[in-house]
């Protein structure tokens, strides 16, 4: 620990802004720097698509600490100053001012960038993203005066901008170029819950469509054209299509890149001074057997805690389950291990799908890969020991609701 003086994080959300708490909780002394490309201080995302953006909450809730926190805890936080180049040889960072600066271990944190879709009229007034609380105060403002909105889109940022849009009383087109929303991620199964849902309330759900054309009036966007040549009017457009991980500043650095900064099960790159946490980080899982990278909130939350440990010498290695939550009208749930496509060969459901309360487990030879739980509560830690034993279940048991979830985990 003695060899590390100085630590720069490159990013300043909310995986930076743990990792220079997770720093100085667990002992660190010597400098540390947090620089971020925006002007607000560290502030979490997950509520700019929900309370947040419907106004539920205030601008204070969402920061990740207290605004005299990074005084107190000698943090040099560098709002507005991002590092925009690294010298890995001479072990130096470059800020946005041109400022240099020296480290012993660097951190990135640069997170993603909404993906954008190259049609004509993508740069019209009224297109719009939701990454920043900048997008959610602009998105809310639209909401408040428009009378319709267009999302391209059906994964979670689209679909609870359109549950938020329905209860700002404005109406929802969602054009989802798979047969259900959020395919890729769940399923055409229980995809298809979803799409009930937002239908339900209204929501025009266009499936296996595509825009070509965002239509404009005057420099404005009005709406949009799909590929089967139909046409949408709308006050806004929405770009909800995904998002890719900021990795310009470690490939220029010369570090391992591929969907994401390549990092070992501690979150170390292959520069062993520089490490990388949240969205960009692609790492190693020990229990999965192969690279993750995760684009939600629990990553950003839980990984800093696994650099710290290996910034100061301690043994680390990043085991947690990929986990995410979403909103939606009367819908809750909470999502716990991963499924990548093909890999799971049925999905046992317990509890009533209409009902919206219920769990759904993904399993491939009786094992369990993942587990959604919707309007179902406090199962959240034995799915997760059902995945980690990795023991074929009777599945007529994981089905049955009087079957307690602790009984089917293997005795400790």
């Amino acid at each position: 620990m003695a060899a590390v003086g100085t630590v720069v994080i490159a990013g300043a959300g909310l995986a930076g802004a743990k990792t220079a708490q997770a720093l100085r909780e667990g002992g660190f002394q010597g400098a540390v720097v947090l620089a971020g490309n925006e002007t607000h201080r560290p502030y979490e995302r997950p509520p700019l698509s929900k309370d947040y953006l419907q106004g539920k909450t205030g601008r204070d809730s969402i920061d990740v600490h207290e605004p005299d926190y990074y005084t107190r805890h000698d943090i040099d936080l560098r709002p507005g100053n991002a590092v925009t180049d690294i010298d890995p040889h001479a072990h130096q960072v470059v800020f946005d001012d041109g400022h240099r600066l020296g480290y012993d271990r660097l951190v990135l944190c640069t997170g993603v960038t909404p993906r954008r879709l190259p049609l004509p009229g993508a740069d019209a007034d009224g297109v719009l993203y939701l990454r920043s609380v900048d997008d959610s105060d602009q998105l809310r403002a639209t909401l408040a005066t428009a009378s319709s909105i267009a999302i391209v889109g059906g994964g979670w940022i689209g679909l609870e901008v359109a549950a938020a849009a329905v209860a700002a009383g404005v109406a929802v087109t969602v054009v989802v170029r798979a047969p259900v929303p959020l395919t890729g991620v769940l399923g055409p199964q229980m995809g298809q819950v979803f799409a009930e849902l937002h239908r339900s309330h209204g929501v025009d759900l266009r499936t296996r469509r595509s825009p070509t054309e965002i239509l404009t009036h005057k420099g404005t966007a009005v709406g949009l054209r799909l590929d089967d040549g139909t046409q949408i009017d709308a006050d806004a457009v929405l770009i909800a299509v995904g998002a890719v991980p900021d990795t310009a500043l470690a490939a220029r650095a010369g570090l391992a890149v591929d969907d994401g900064v390549l990092v070992d099960a501690s979150l170390c790159s292959s520069d062993p001074a520089v490490y990388a946490a949240g969205d960009i980080a692609r790492a190693e899982h020990p229990l999965l057997g192969r690279r993750v990278r995760v684009e939600h909130w629990a990553n950003a939350l839980n990984q800093p805690a696994t650099v710290a440990d290996a910034i100061l010498g301690r043994p680390a290695s990043y085991q947690r389950l990929p986990y995410f939550y979403t909103d939606q009208f009367e819908l809750s749930m909470e999502y716990t291990g991963y499924v990548p496509p093909g890999s799971s060969d049925r999905v046992v459901v317990r509890g009533e799908v209409d009902r919206l309360e219920f769990i759904a487990f993904w399993v491939r030879e009786g094992r369990v890969l993942a587990g959604m739980n919707v309007n179902t509560w406090d199962v959240t830690g034995p799915i997760n020991q059902l995945i980690r034993d990795r023991t074929p279940l009777d599945l007529d048991r994981l089905a049955d609701p009087g079957v307690p979830l602790a009984d089917l985990a293997a005795p400790r």
